[in-house]
């Protein structure tokens, strides 16, 4: 209680206590040995404290004051007037007339005006004033003329450096295999500076990435955050964003917060397969780590506790373990922690953990069931994780089987924080900006799917004050885009970081005023509904219509195959109104640009509005398992392998070494991949037999959207083409060319024998699987050879092809065909790393030149869940080749090129309607198929 003044005080009367004397001495007494007693315990308490107290005493203390202090950045960072990565001798830069994405979702995110970059950091933002400027003498000046501007891209899950690219066996650093639990390894040991996918990812505008290690452990080790500009030094170190201030043994500055630290978690499927566990071992593995962490935490604060009080007597070392220091962290707050993570029960089992160790989850990683278990999520304890996802990449393994390509959106609309990452190199993370847009276009708002590969990986992290937003005092990190971030084929026209500019002379193809905004993305509320509903595994078989004749009315476009060409035959630019397409019994019978095509018809016509929508050609599948896998990790659904004949005896039931296998006789229909393929406007696969050897077999062309092999059109032709690889598995490149000059020869035997004379005669494609130039050289003179001694020219095509580009004018020449898979290039292996990037690295890109050069080109998948997203490739490649591919072109690179090149004997006849768009574009939906081979159309 306060005292009280004076003038409040009141007399008090007290009754006074009559003492005997001896009673006056015995109070006295007792008074006087407490006292004494009190005196000489406090002396000698003094003395032993004294005597005892550590001559770091101080440095302890404040140790253990910093022991539970939360990370994050000195209070006045944003004043700063450089960056820590500054490069003496870097220009300010200022752009003018920008259309600036700040990273803000709260609807004041678009800033028209001007961008100062100086000293590595955003100066000022909007109308920046002619006296800011007269004191830079050295100003460099961009004109963006109105182009868009957003800060670098930020990757949440990448193994940059540690799975590098070329993949080599010296430089496979993304698992350690010692245990199950190893927090105490560190990505940071295993970062390589030399990854050849730093400079791709770069112009792809990304500018930082989180380095985990793999998911082959529950517990991998720490992950470390990199900027992906190569500095001066060159060394791992020096790319690391914010390392820890013991990192280098350097000592803690007791004035700063501590930085924040990032580790991966695994569970489900990975560590149970490497382990050869199961789940329940790799959760009592982590409750095992996260005893002996609880352990030493609880040490350390009865240790800090002990120090507090004085209390110097035998206190002992501060309890500590080199190993185990990280996961203390983790329990103290200062870690975040992303775990890989797909299915219910995993989400489940690591949510409990959290509660009963009391630590956070950044976010969960890949977790492709968490749309169905929001409210689990946030049970968690502490804040609610986010989820870092892929957009459409999914069914590769049990546990991702039921992933949606609405997650994002579903996740989003429960309040739940989104990122989309690329876990490279599983995906290419020069393109992780095209999982946003592919998640916009299922539906997440515009804000949040640039977010999500912006800001909120920023915030996750826990370096949102400095990446991830442009605001003054932040990282000048930032992209300049060729159109809108979220238009399709959005490439940087040159890339910041710290203010550096880091593409030298970047190539840019002129984009029209369409790809200047965001799509209008088409409305998929029923299928998103329908993913939960149906707990992720909702009905995709198409709905035939009820009706033999169907009207398409306001279409704006229709192009049909005339033979093997794709051309446009109207176009509602051309006519000056939308059109009207009848269909009967699948069967284009009317067509024109006014309601009296359709009124002559039956009035009993199902009529379907496409919205400004068009007619095409349906597509083509080539180069995945399609139609022989349904779950590629579970070899129980899939076709399996065949066998290898320079590997392996093969059986004399199957003929010996003169058998071959047809894909025909193990194809798999109704597969969820193939349903969803038909559902993106891709109606045939071509596949051949699964090998990873020499030899495959003979591939086949199968309807995707089939019930069954004896349905009407499931299989469009038996045999196709005959396919082998070379250069990709032992034994040796020249012994895998002897063998296939010994069957062109006619040494082989049996069926085989026979299936290479058709070869030899021009009957039948022979497709070979190859990367390298160098041995795409050999096979065109083995081409030449052949060709001489028989007679014959011969169908042969080159799949794969990354460096097909190398040799454009020679493969044109010899009159060989091409199949870019993927169609955006990579360098993963030494035999395909020459590749040609296209913008904005180079000009061209490998379908624009062997075009160029009189080459027919296809584009095929490598994983049979993107063949639904076969629209977009064709579609990018023509975006990326600046006008030298024209809209028929591209639909040919995934039509009628690949019948020629695969042997499809008749043209493929089917069609798309897309409703509100192309099949070509962001806009469009799949709404039909039109089939004249089974007399029908389907309704997606």
């Amino acid at each position: 209680m306060d005292k009280l003044p004076t003038h409040q005080l009141e007399p008090v009367v007290r009754p006074r206590l009559a003492l005997t004397s001896s009673f006056r001495k015995l109070v006295f007494g007792v008074l006087f040995a407490a006292l004494s007693a009190s005196y000489f315990t406090l002396v000698i308490w003094e003395k032993e404290t004294t005597a005892s107290v550590p001559i770091n005493a101080a440095e302890i203390l404040q140790s253990c004051k910093l022991l539970d202090l939360a990370p994050g950045p000195p209070s006045n960072f944003h004043g700063r007037t450089e960056s820590d990565r500054f490069e003496a001798g870097t220009p300010p830069t200022l752009f003018k007339n920008a259309t600036i994405w700040t990273g803000r979702v709260d609807g004041h995110e678009i800033v028209k005006g001007d961008l100062l970059l100086d000293g590595g950091i955003i100066k000022a933002v909007g109308d920046v004033k002619e006296g800011t400027l007269q004191a830079y003498s050295n100003l460099v000046t961009v004109d963006a003329k109105g182009a868009w501007i957003s800060p670098g891209i930020v990757d949440l899950h990448s193994h940059l450096g540690v799975d590098s690219a070329p993949a080599l066996r010296g430089a496979s650093d993304t698992n350690s295999l010692k245990g199950l639990v190893l927090p105490w390894l560190r990505s940071l040991d295993g970062l390589n500076t030399h990854d050849d996918a730093y400079r791709l990812s770069i112009s792809g505008g990304v500018t930082t990435a989180n380095v985990l290690p793999g998911s082959a452990d529950a517990i991998g080790g720490q992950a470390f955050t990199i900027k992906l500009r190569p500095t001066s030094e060159r060394s791992s170190s020096s790319m690391l964003l914010e390392p820890p201030y013991s990192l280098n043994g350097t000592h803690v500055d007791p004035s700063l917060p501590p930085r924040w630290r990032q580790m991966k978690h695994a569970c489900g499927e990975n560590p149970s397969r490497v382990y050869s566990g199961t789940r329940m071992d790799t959760i009592w593995a982590f409750r095992q780590g996260y005893d002996t962490a609880r352990q030493i935490k609880e040490k350390q604060d009865q240790f800090c506790a002990k120090a507090a009080r004085g209390q110097w007597s035998d206190i002992g070392e501060f309890p500590q373990d080199l190993q185990w220091e990280a996961l203390v962290d983790v329990l103290r707050g200062r870690v975040k922690v992303h775990t890989h993570c797909y299915e219910a029960t995993d989400l489940d089992g690591i949510v409990r953990l959290t509660n009963e160790f009391k630590f956070s989850i950044a976010a969960f990683h890949h977790a492709h069931e968490t749309y169905l278990v929001p409210d689990l999520l946030k049970k968690a304890y502490g804040k609610t994780p986010a989820i870092a996802l892929f957009a459409t990449n999914a069914r590769y393994k049990r546990e991702a089987y039921r992933g949606s390509e609405f997650a994002p959106r579903i996740l989003a609309e429960k309040g739940l924080q989104v990122v989309m990452k690329s876990d490279h190199p599983v995906l290419n993370s020069r393109h992780l900006l095209n999982e946003a847009q592919q998640a916009h276009y299922y539906g997440l708002p515009a804000n949040l799917a640039l977010a999500s590969v912006i800001s909120t990986p920023a915030k996750v992290m826990g370096q949102d004050h400095r990446i991830g937003f442009i605001k003054p005092g932040y990282d000048a990190d930032i992209v300049l885009w060729d159109s809108h971030p979220l238009a399709l084929g959005a490439t940087p026209k040159q890339v910041y970081i710290d203010g550096i500019a880091q593409i030298k002379e970047p190539f840019v193809s002129k984009k029209d005023s369409f790809s200047q905004r965001a799509p209008k993305t088409p409305n998929f509320d029923k299928e998103a509904s329908d993913a939960v509903k149906y707990d992720g595994l909702p009905p995709l078989e198409p709905e035939k219509v009820k009706s033999d004749i169907v009207i398409f009315t306001n279409v704006s476009s229709v192009h049909v195959k005339r033979g093997y060409e794709v051309q446009e035959v109207f176009s509602s630019l051309n006519y000056g109104k939308a059109g009207v397409v009848a269909i009967e019994n699948g069967e284009i019978v009317c067509m024109s640009g006014s309601e009296p095509c359709a009124l002559h018809l039956d009035s009993n016509a199902q009529r379907i509005d496409l919205e400004g929508g068009s007619i095409s050609p349906a597509l083509v599948s080539y180069g995945s398992p399609l139609g022989i896998n349904h779950i590629e990790g579970e070899p129980s659904t899939n076709d399996g392998p065949v066998f290898d004949p320079l590997k392996t005896v093969i059986p004399d039931i199957l003929g010996g070494d003169g058998s071959v296998i047809r894909a025909v006789d193990g194809l798999l229909f109704s597969s969820r991949d193939s349903l969803l393929a038909y559902r993106s406007g891709v109606t045939v696969g071509i596949t051949a037999p699964a090998s990873s050897g020499f030899l495959s077999g003979l591939s086949v062309a199968f309807g995707t959207g089939l019930p069954h092999k004896l349905a009407k059109g499931a299989v469009v032709q038996d045999v196709t083409a005959l396919h082998v690889a070379i250069g990709a598995s032992k034994p040796s490149v020249s012994t895998q060319i002897a063998a296939l000059r010994n069957l062109l020869s006619g040494r082989g035997e049996g069926e085989l024998a026979a299936r290479f004379k058709d070869v030899v005669k021009g009957k039948l494609p022979l497709v070979v699987v190859v990367e390298s130039a160098d041995i795409m050289a050999t096979l065109i003179r083995l081409k030449q050879e052949v060709e001489e001694a028989n007679g014959e020219t011969i169908r042969l095509v080159f799949a794969g092809a990354n460096e097909a580009h190398l040799l454009a004018k020679e493969i044109g020449k010899a009159g060989v065909g091409v199949i870019l898979s993927p169609s955006r290039p990579f360098p993963g292996t030494w035999k395909s790393r020459r590749i040609l990037a296209g913008p904005p690295l180079s000009a061209s890109t490998s379908a624009s030149l062997l075009i160029a050069n009189n080459v027919t080109v296809g584009v095929g998948v490598e994983e049979q869940w993107s063949s639904r997203n076969l629209r977009f490739d064709v579609a990018w490649a023509a975006l990326e080749a600046d006008g030298a591919i024209s809209h028929s072109q591209a639909l040919s690179l995934a039509s009628v090129n690949l019948e020629r090149l695969l042997g499809i004997s008749k043209p493929i006849k089917d069609l798309v309607a897309v409703k509100g768009g192309s099949l070509l574009g962001f806009e469009g939906k799949v709404s039909g198929i039109i089939s004249p081979s089974r007399g029908s159309v389907d309704l997606l």
